[in-house]
């Protein structure tokens, strides 16, 4: 099934109604709008849809428009006999998915659309959050469809508090309330305190009619007096002006968004961006995201001239929004979480003070971790700094023990390709490379281990050996399945790691030789992630870590450390970047658990707030941690962030955590992990045993990608990662287009069902990634994009 659509087209005005309770008036308020609409814009068309109806189906609501605006398209696209809450009242029915409910939505606006210009209201069932038929409440399932809202305010006793809390409910979850709508009653006067209100704090109109006469006692002459009421108030200046000013806010909304790409184009500086390679038409105008998509301008709309084509589509958001987005854009729940946390705190200053969301977090993330090397949390606020802070720490550590000087030449042990972030001081942890390489301060502070990696090439994974590597570790090895590549203790007890551990040890043993200082070990955990997706063998990264643990005495001169405590480090400070890798992102809660060993310091950001806020940790040991203690105030770790632990993004983080952790309980990844994700073709019993690495991507569409030889050189999965490596004539590395095709087919989607999916290259390397909510059929449906576009390279 398709993802769900936005409702915008140019010729189709489309306003939601929604009440601030029931029985506010959104039937009579949408029966006065439809006959005004049809007063004033003669020649076109108005429609109504009730997507939800409960109660007799003579009373439904559609009757009501059919009998007083006949001229008026209706429809409903679910009516139960029951009058009462849907979800009751679908109760023992056949009961719709909320995308196959959108889904017929969208169908009927669209079919609207394409019959010509004109108006189309949408009138919700009961208050806000009254429940649809699957239990969604209906502010949660309509969001999707991007429809401005029209409020129904509630006009008696009680009201003002319904309709200011209705307001802000909708806005929570980025809807547009473009106007404001209630009845007059002199005996509460709601309507004056809310046009005060929502002027000055919000800047949208309200606007009221008189109350329709008391029901008559004869159903005839009840009808005469509605049709009557009908007649005057659609005619009245009121209607008209609600009318002129919904226009033109759609009409506003459609220009700002054919022009945003322009306006961007001359003002913004975008990241990672060769301006001179970029044209205005290749940015992407975003409206909105809901879930897994964005909901972007249709590239082509401007030029086509069809106002019956929609003018938003839905596009996969395929590197998750810069590898932040794990629970769904819009996520209600962090949207809640952030704003209770902003109300009670704002932003509140850290140091040397605390408060609940910090602290909770600091608990919940050293519980979480299951490692007992891991005391202290330190604070800051984006991955790239909370990788400086991990170096800081280990650098001061291991200085001390050796009895280095403060200005001694100490640099780190890293992997080649390995990005930590882009500061200075980051940047110094990488090799040279086209991230840094043209920075006037880059000072590359380290050595890197090139290493084997994994592809899956015709079905087998396959640890292949950098030719260079080939005399020291000998040649490629082929597995059946992921999971033998990944059990460290059989790989161990058949002694595969003794050939990398002895390079290791030369390695190190000649640059120690030449003079040369460590104070770290700082290495992505199983994927190296900016430096090209590269998914590294783990026996290797086990490896480096026992040489590096185990050789104290070929780091420097100190007392034999206290070997009582396993939680101290040795050798030198173990940092994981988890940034990327970490809290689910490749399956686990932490990407430390496939190497069989745990680190000394721990970085993590990105999931780690669902991708609503920066916010980022550095978690280390206690032995760490007490290398800064002194009666000298400049011996401390003298680093903070004037949001340092801010409480929005704390409060948000508990939530990621809280939900994700629910999510492994409930085994709602189960789907992935028993379908069929062996990782082999063939049909023995170890292909069939429920295996300990698992990806939402199918195995069958990455043993099809692993064919392609005349274009792929290999490809892999883990978790919610998808990784591509196209064979590139013009060499491999970040400045490689090989990969740009493919990334273009994908944007270029499906032009039928109308979407597309969003990507982003690591020069020959395309990569795609779900969140940690992406379901089943989506992930078929980008499967088979993916492979059309292959099909078609």
């Amino acid at each position: 099934m398709a993802p769900v659509h936005p409702l915008l087209w140019r010729s189709l005005r489309i306003f939601q109604i929604y009440g601030a309770n029931t029985d506010v008036g959104k039937t009579i308020f949408a029966t006065v709008l439809c006959k005004a609409a049809r007063s004033k814009w003669k020649k076109e068309q108005t429609a109504y849809l009730k997507p939800i109806s409960t109660g007799p189906q003579d009373e439904a609501d559609d009757r009501h428009v059919a009998r007083h605006a006949p001229e008026v398209a209706r429809t409903t696209l679910l009516q139960y006999d029951l009058a009462m809450s849907p979800h009751a009242a679908a109760k023992g029915k056949l009961v719709p998915s909320d995308n196959e409910l959108l889904s017929k939505i969208y169908q009927f606006a669209s079919r609207s659309a394409t019959r010509g210009p004109g108006w189309l209201f949408i009138e919700t069932a009961g208050g806000v959050h009254s429940p649809g038929p699957s239990g969604t409440t209906q502010a949660d399932l309509y969001v999707a469809a991007r429809c401005p809202v029209i409020l129904i305010a509630d006009s008696k006793l009680g009201g003002i508090s319904l309709t200011i809390s209705a307001f802000e409910s909708l806005k929570l979850r980025g809807y547009d309330i473009e106007s404001i709508l209630v009845f007059q009653d002199r005996e509460y006067d709601n309507e004056q305190y809310l046009r005060d209100y929502f002027t000055a704090r919000h800047g949208i109109p309200v606007a009221s009619l008189l109350k329709p006469p008391p029901r008559a006692h004869n159903g005839d002459t009840d009808a005469k007096i509605m049709s009557q009421y009908y007649e005057e108030e659609s005619q009245s200046t009121t209607a008209h002006n609600i009318l002129k000013h919904l226009d033109s806010k759609h009409r506003a909304r459609i220009q700002r968004l054919e022009s945003m790409s322009g306006e961007a184009y001359r003002r913004i500086w975008y990241p990672f961006t060769q301006h001179k390679h970029l044209s205005q038409d290749s940015i992407v105008a975003i409206d909105a995201a809901r879930g897994d998509f964005f909901q972007t301008l249709v590239p082509s709309i401007g030029k086509a001239g069809d106002e019956t084509l929609p003018i938003l589509q839905p596009s996969f958001d395929g590197s998750a929004s810069w590898w932040t987005q794990g629970l769904g854009h819009g996520n209600p729940s962090l949207t809640m979480a952030a704003a209770y946390a902003a109300g009670r705190y704002g932003h509140v200053m850290f140091a040397g003070a605390v408060h609940e969301p910090a602290l909770a977090l600091a608990e919940t993330l050293l519980d979480s971790i299951k490692n007992p090397r891991l005391t202290r949390v330190f604070y800051s606020d984006n991955g790239s700094t909370a990788v400086e802070v991990a170096v800081k720490m280990a650098l001061r550590a291991a200085r001390l023990r050796y009895g280095w000087k403060a200005s001694t030449d100490i640099g780190i042990i890293g992997l080649k390709g390995g990005y930590h972030g882009d500061t200075i001081g980051a940047m110094d942890c990488a090799e040279p490379s086209t991230y840094n390489e043209n920075i006037e301060w880059y000072n590359g502070r380290g050595i890197w281990f090139d290493y084997p990696s994994i592809k899956c090439v015709r079905g087998q994974w396959i640890v292949q050996v950098p030719d260079t590597l080939k005399a020291d570790l000998g040649d490629d090895q082929a597995f059946k399945i992921l999971s033998d590549v990944f059990d460290i203790d059989s790989r161990v007890s058949r002694h595969e790691h003794r050939a990398y551990e002895k390079y290791i040890e030369r390695r190190l043993s000649h640059h120690v030789s030449k003079g040369r200082k460590f104070g770290a070990l700082l290495m992505e955990p199983v994927v190296i992630g900016a430096g090209g997706m590269e998914l590294v063998d783990p026996l290797f990264q086990h490896a480096l870590v026992n040489v590096v643990r185990r050789s104290a005495n070929l780091f420097g001169s100190c007392p034999e450390p206290d070997t009582s405590d396993p939680t101290c480090w040795t050798g030198l400070p173990v940092i994981f970047d988890e940034i990327f890798t970490g809290l689910y992102r490749l399956g686990r809660f932490t990407a430390s658990s496939f190497l069989k060993c745990q680190a000394d310091i721990s970085v993590h950001a990105k999931l780690l707030t669902g991708g609503l806020v920066p916010l980022s940790t550095t978690l280390a040991s206690e032995s760490v941690f007490k290398a800064f203690e002194s009666e000298d105030k400049a011996d401390a770790l003298l680093h903070g962030h004037s949001y340092t632990a801010h409480p929005i993004g704390c409060q948000v983080a508990l939530e990621s955590l809280r939900q994700m952790q629910a999510m492994e309980k409930r085994g709602e990844w189960d789907w992935a992990k028993e379908c069929d994700w062996s990782g082999s073709m063939n049909d023995d019993a170890s292909a069939t045993a429920a295996p300990n690495v698992w990806s939402i991507w199918p195995w069958d569409l990455l043993s099809w990608i692993s064919d392609q030889t005349g274009l792929v050189a290999g490809t892999w999965a883990l978790g919610s990662v998808l990784a591509i490596h196209m064979k590139a004539a013009d060499g491999l590395g970040y400045k490689s287009n090989a990969a740009l095709k493919l990334q273009s087919a994908l944007r270029d989607g499906n032009r039928e069902a109308m979407w597309n999916i969003h990507s982003r290259v690591l020069g020959n390397v395309l990569y795609i990634m779900g969140s940690q909510k992406t379901n089943k059929d989506d992930i078929w449906e980008i499967a088979n994009m993916i492979q059309h576009a292959l099909e078609g390279h």
